[in-house]
């Protein structure tokens, strides 16, 4: 039982218990938060695919904590032009667990 859901245009995979690190999201540790543009659902075998998304079907998530990635370097340089720059960046993000995936009754 899974589903994959979009997120400011990234698409994740969710199964229940699991944890998604995503972006940054503003929002306080413990919040609950609601994913509603679900694009695949697959419940007991039976996969339902969104046109571009489903319908009535949620994925509930708490986010669980905020942080920063590994710095990663950055390096410019032009050899014998005396041209060398280096840069670093860390990525804020927000891990979630999925609390709860709601499927449409039928």
């Amino acid at each position: 039982m899974y589903t994959v859901f979009l997120d400011r245009n990234k698409q994740y995979k969710a199964t229940l218990g699991k944890i998604i690190r995503l972006e940054k999201i503003n929002a306080k540790i413990g919040e609950k938060i609601i994913f509603q543009k679900i694009i695949l659902s697959s419940n007991n075998g039976k996969i339902s695919i969104g046109k571009p998304v489903l319908e009535n079907f949620l994925v509930e998530g708490l986010i669980y904590k905020h942080g920063k990635t590994k710095k990663i370097k950055i390096i410019k340089f032009n050899r014998r032009k005396h041209y060398q720059k280096t840069l670093g960046h860390r990525q804020d993000y927000t891990d979630i667990v999925i609390k709860n995936i709601i499927y449409p009754l039928k």
